[in-house]
């Protein structure tokens, strides 16, 4: 089982990324601070470091120099700093990736799954998910139709993957906001609906959503569109 050390002070946050991460497969350890952190990351082995960027004591800067003059560990920077300069100065530390605060938990999950198998030597064949016409690339969250790339955002790419995950199956709305907002909804669940029309709008003529009336949404693998 790969290990990740979350590094957060906010612990609200940092309870949410430790129960979201343990259920994604991972295990998982937490720090508060970057002297902590890099108490942890000397007494353990980890195959990934989550870093928050605002820390107490040490910031998430100084960890990842400390931690890039031992080792090359997959890194992912957090923070709530949008400015192209801390992103920048985040990758000129050899950060991997760089994801900024308010985050989808599913699309950091993908993230460090991608992160993870780019990192692993034996693990270089593409991860894809393909029907008819539709292809997605799970790495490079990326949506393909005839070849061609269309224009997706996370949430999007997320629900779609859903559904192709789950070709054939009804998915309710409720199915939906579990699997892909998880704690992070509080609202209307017709917001699924909105996603699903500019989904539909998007892919085209490879538009396989089937809407089921009063239940929900699916992709029919028996569908001959």
């Amino acid at each position: 089982m790969k290990k990740i050390l979350i590094v957060e002070d906010d612990l609200s946050i940092q309870a949410l990324l430790y129960d979201f991460i343990k259920e994604a497969g991972y295990d998982a350890v937490t720090a508060g601070d970057g002297v902590e952190a890099l108490a942890k990351y000397a007494a353990q082995d980890f195959d990934l470091v989550l870093l928050d960027i605002m820390l107490p004591k040490i910031d998430g800067y100084g960890v990842l120099e400390v931690i890039r003059q031992k080792s090359n560990v997959p890194v992912i920077m957090l923070t709530a700093l949008e400015e192209e300069m801390y992103q920048i100065k985040g990758l000129d530390l050899q950060a991997d990736d760089y994801i900024t605060k308010p985050f989808s938990l599913p699309v950091l999950i993908r993230k460090i799954a991608a992160v993870l198998r780019r990192s692993s030597p034996s693990d270089t064949v593409p991860q894809t998910i393909s029907y008819k016409d539709l292809t997605l690339d799970l790495d490079g969250y990326k949506a393909y139709v005839k070849g061609e790339a269309i224009d997706l955002t996370p949430r999007e790419f997320e629900i779609l993957r859903e559904f192709l995950s789950h070709a054939g199956r009804i998915l309710t709305r409720q199915n939906l906001l579990h699997s892909l907002w998880k704690y992070e909804f509080f609202g209307d669940e017709r917001v699924i609906d909105t996603h699903i029309k500019n989904l539909r709008k998007k892919l085209g003529c490879a538009d396989y959503i089937e809407t089921i009336r009063g239940v929900g949404y699916r992709i029919d693998k028996e569908n001959k569109k």
